[in-house]
């Protein structure tokens, strides 16, 4: 009732309602996000706290990965079976219960289930698929824009969650670091329930920038069917197995190496806690800019050169970061060239989904190349935090990720240009 009011007062005024969805879906995923990277600020911690081993924590921050990713596809066959405001009500409800079991946990195994699998499968269910849904369903024009603002809400999730965690965990405890996220949790369940609706037809609208009604969508599937499904469509195509393999890589080189270990790394080197978190959240604040400003890109350009640059740089990045001056202005270099290209690959990589599979199918299918990035961001949770327990150095893991970033670079020109990767934009507008 409070969404169909709000949406016919905004159309008095020309304003689709679909800025307020995503605006919520921007929130949701801030917040969620927030919750992911914030173990990054707790390894040191619970390390110290309990002797826990660097190498037992990774273990159990890659399972949350792992099922962060693994969850995509699931994740979007749900949400077309169930709707988008009762999954991401249930993934807030258990991400607030892992979260909150956390404070009182004393063995290992609890933290494997507690953030590996109940944060992870949360998590997972407001992933970056989250973002592909909502811009798809809402938005014609300015799709790959919508997109790129929604992304960028990751990076400002560890902006605006990080520091505060950081210096929670420095001046008070780390328990008391969780309650900015969950505080914001309780929050995000209240816009959802009031705002969100599944799709333009449910509040009266047509997707923003479309004139005539379209073809209605089709009974949702089973979701296990559903996600199967689109995962054997997908597998036929070399562009999908081109794209997971780039977006292996893009987790292996972001989430699970940075996000999970900076702080760590920054540590050996010298560098204070809560410094090192700003650094990191100088890299969230350059990402906004760089994943919007890539989404008006997505819409202009052809998107396989746009990976071919954010890879390729993102590589050179990794690489020259054991070389940096490990301060705060001497990693500033690092975070800007790095923050820009943080997660500026994931518009591109939608709209080659989308141009390659259909609209429709492009949620479902770009959860599985999500998968694929999940799956490369615990390898590297793993493998850089076995590299620390076992040779006293991350710096191995950084040479890798950087190495294959540019493997990635070369693999994303490779993909086969189809006349549906042309932008639609223009069209659009001139409609």
């Amino acid at each position: 009732m409070l969404a169909s009011l709000v949406a016919s007062r905004l159309a008095r005024r020309n304003i689709h309602y679909g800025w307020v969805v995503a605006t919520v879906a921007f929130l949701t995923m801030l917040t969620t996000s927030g919750a992911v990277g914030l173990p990054g600020a707790l390894i040191l911690p619970l390390s110290q706290e309990f002797g826990w081993d660097l190498g037992g924590i990774s273990s159990a921050l890659a399972i949350r990965l792992v099922l962060f990713g693994l969850m995509g596809p699931f994740s979007a066959a749900l949400i077309e079976r169930y709707g988008v405001r009762n999954v991401v009500l249930a993934a807030v409800a258990l991400i607030s219960a892992g979260l909150l079991g956390a404070t009182v946990m004393t063995e290992l195994w609890q933290l494997v289930v507690l953030w590996g699998v109940v944060v992870g499968i949360g998590t997972g269910l407001t992933a970056l698929v989250l973002g592909a849904i909502v811009s798809s369903r809402w938005f014609t024009r300015h799709r790959g824009l919508v997109l790129g603002m929604m992304t960028a809400s990751t990076s400002t999730g560890q902006l605006v969650f990080l520091p505060m965690a950081a210096w929670l965990v420095s001046h008070v405890s780390w328990r008391t670091a969780l309650v900015p996220s969950i505080a914001g949790l309780g929050l995000v369940a209240l816009l959802v329930l009031l705002f969100v609706r599944d799709r333009p037809a449910d509040v009266g609208l047509l997707p923003f920038g479309e004139t005539e009604p379209t073809a209605a969508a089709a009974p949702a599937k089973p979701a296990i069917a559903a996600a199967l499904g689109a995962f054997r469509t997908g597998a036929r195509s070399s562009t999908f197995w081109i794209l997971a393999a780039t977006f292996f890589i893009c987790g292996l080189s972001t989430n699970g190496l940075i996000q999970t270990h900076f702080i760590s790394l920054c540590a050996d080197f010298g560098m204070p806690q809560v410094e090192a978190a700003s650094a990191l959240a100088m890299m969230g604040a350059f990402d906004i800019v760089g994943t919007i400003l890539s989404g008006w890109l997505s819409d202009r350009f052809d998107n396989r050169w746009l990976l071919f640059w954010y890879y390729g740089l993102r590589g050179l990045s990794l690489i020259y970061l054991p070389s940096s001056d490990f301060t705060i202005y001497g990693l500033g270099l690092f975070s800007l060239f790095y923050g820009l290209d943080w997660i500026a690959t994931v518009p591109p990589t939608v709209k080659l989904a989308a141009a390659t599979f259909g609209r429709e199918k492009a949620g479902l299918i770009f959860g599985w190349v999500f998968a694929a990035h999940q799956i490369g961001a615990a390898v590297a949770a793993f493998g850089a935090g076995f590299t620390r327990s076992e040779l006293s150095t991350y710096l191995p893991a950084f040479y890798t990720a950087g190495t294959a970033c540019l493997l990635a670079a070369l693999l994303a020109i490779s993909i086969r240009r189809s006349r549906s990767m042309g932008s639609p934009e223009p069209r659009l507008a001139r409609a």
